[in-house]
C-alpha cells in the first residue's frame, strides 16, 4: 500500500548542509516531492511551526544484532552502517531491513583481522548468547598473508559486503596483553585488493601507531579517532596533517570511548582533542557510535555522540551534517542524507531547533522511513 501523501507546512528545514528557516515539504510515496505544495492535495497535513525537519540520521559505526535496527529507528536513525556482522546474522538483518519499521542497513560483513586478533576476545565473551553454528568463535575468516588479500576480499564481495573493514589494533591500548594484528604490508595488500573491486576501506585503529599504519596503507577512512596521545603531543599534529592531506574521513565514536572508560578521563579527553584537531584541519568527521548489544545503545548513543561532537568544537549544523549528508556522501548513499526532491523520504521531525541546540534532536515528534511514518512512539 502506498504511504499517505503527507505535507509538512511551515517547518524549519536542515537539508543536510544548510538551514532553511521556513518551508513546506511534501512526502509523496517513498520520496520527497518536488511538486508545488499548493498544487497538490495531501492526505495528511502536519503543522511544522516551531519544529525542525531533518534528514533521517545515519549512524556510521554500529554492530547490529536482533532488535538493533528496530530500536535505532525509534531514535530517528534510519540507516546503520554496520562494521562487523557474521554471515548468518547479517543475512537475517538484511532480510529484516527490507521492512520500513526498522532502520536500513549497510555492512562490512566479516572484517579483516589476524588469527587470534581483535575481536576474538569480544566474540569469546559473547559466544554463549549466539545460536547459529557459524556465529561460534573462530568460525569467521581471518588473514595473515598478503598473498591471500585478493581471495579474502573476493569472499567478502561474494557475501555481499558493502565495504571492507580492516583491524589494525593489537589491544595494548586497553591494557591487555598484545594480540596478533594486521601490519603495514598486509593492510596495504587488502586496501589494494578492495580498491580493485570497488570496495571502500575503513580501518579500526586505537592508537597513533595504528593510525600511521592505516594511513600508510591508503585506507579511505578510520573507524575511530586515536586516543592514546595527550593534547599537544607532536604525533597528533603529524597524523592530523596526514589525514587531511590524504583526504580520509574519520568516524568519531567519542561516545564509545566514553562508555568504555568514562567521561572526563584522560582517554576521553584525548579522543575529544583529536576530533577537534581533525575538524579544524578540514578532515570530514562522520558521527558513529560503535553501538552494540551492551553500550553505547543503538539510536540513543547517536544523540549523545552529537552532543560530544559539539563539545569538541563542531557547530550544531556541522554535527547534524556529520550524521546526515557526510556519511551518505562518503559511503556512496546518494539517495539519502539530504532533504531534496527525488530523494528517499527518510525524515525526522523534532520539536525546537537543533541547529542552535543539538540536544533538540532528542525531542522527536515523528519519523518516516521511506515515506512510511513510524507507528511506534518515537524514542519509546
Amino acid at each position: 500500500m502506498r504511504p499517505p501523501r503527507t505535507l509538512i507546512r511551515d517547518v524549519r528545514v536542515f537539508d543536510g548542509f544548510r538551514t532553511i528557516p521556513r518551508a513546506d515539504v511534501l512526502i509523496d510515496g517513498d520520496r520527497i516531492s518536488g511538486s508545488d505544495s499548493d498544487a497538490v492535495r495531501p492526505d495528511v497535513e502536519i503543522d511544522g511551526t516551531g519544529r525542525t525537519l531533518l534528514p533521517g540520521l545515519i549512524d556510521a559505526h554500529t554492530h547490529t544484532f536482533d532488535g538493533s535496527l528496530a530500536h535505532a529507528l525509534t531514535y530517528g536513525v534510519t540507516t546503520e552502517l554496520d562494521m562487523f556482522c557474521l554471515p548468518s546474522n547479517l543475512a537475517r538483518q538484511r532480510k529484516l531491513a527490507e521492512r520500513d519499521d526498522v532502520a536500513d542497513l549497510r555492512s562490512a560483513g566479516v572484517l579483516a583481522t589476524a588469527p587470534g586478533g581483535h575481536p576474538t576476545a569480544v566474540m569469546t565473551a559473547m559466544a554463549a548468547t549466539m545460536d547459529e553454528p557459524d556465529d561460534a568463535v573462530g568460525r569467521f575468516d581471518t588473514i595473515e598473508d598478503p598473498a591471500q588479500a585478493g581471495e579474502f576480499v573476493a569472499a567478502r564481495l561474494a557475501e555481499g559486503s558493502d565495504y571492507l573493514k580492516i583491524v589494525i589494533d593489537d589491544g595494548s591500548s586497553s591494557g591487555t596483553s598484545p594480540t596478533p594484528t594486521i601490519g603495514r604490508e598486509l593492510a596495504t595488500a587488502l586496501v589494494d585488493a578492495a580498491r580493485a573491486v570497488g570496495l571502500r576501506t575503513v580501518a579500526h585503529v586505537a592508537t597513533a601507531t595504528d593510525t600511521a599504519i592505516a594511513l600508510d596503507a591508503g585506507v579511505d577512512g578510520l573507524a575511530h579517532v586515536w586516543s592514546d596521545k595527550v593534547p599537544g603531543h607532536p604525533d597528533n599534529a603529524e597524523l592530523v596533517h596526514r589525514a587531511a592531506t590524504q583526504g580520509v574521513f574519520v568516524i568519531s565514536t567519542l561516545v564509545y570511548v566514553e562508555s568504555l572508560v568514562g567521561a572526563d578521563t584522560p582517554r576521553s579527553t584525548n579522543a575529544a582533542y583529536v576530533a577537534k584537531a581533525l575538524h579544524r584541519a578540514g578532515v570530514p568527521l562522520l558521527a558513529g557510535t560503535d553501538a552494540n548489544p551492551y553500550a553505547p545503545l543503538h539510536g540513543d548513543g547517536l544523540h549523545r555522540e552529537l552532543e560530544l561532537l559539539t563539545r569538541a568544537g563542531l557547530t550544531p549544523p556541522q554535527a547534524l551534517a556529520a550524521t546526515t549528508s557526510a556519511p551518505a556522501r562518503h559511503f556512496g548513499l546518494s539517495d539519502r542524507g539530504r532533504i531534496a526532491p527525488g530523494l528517499r523520504a527518510d525524515l525526522v521531525l523534532v520539536e525546537g531547533d537543533p541547529t542552535q541546540d543539538i540536544t533538540a534532536t532528542r525531542e522527536i515528534a515523528a519519523i518516516w522511513r521511506r515515506g512510511e511514518r513510524l507507528s511506534r512512539t518515537p524514542m519509546g
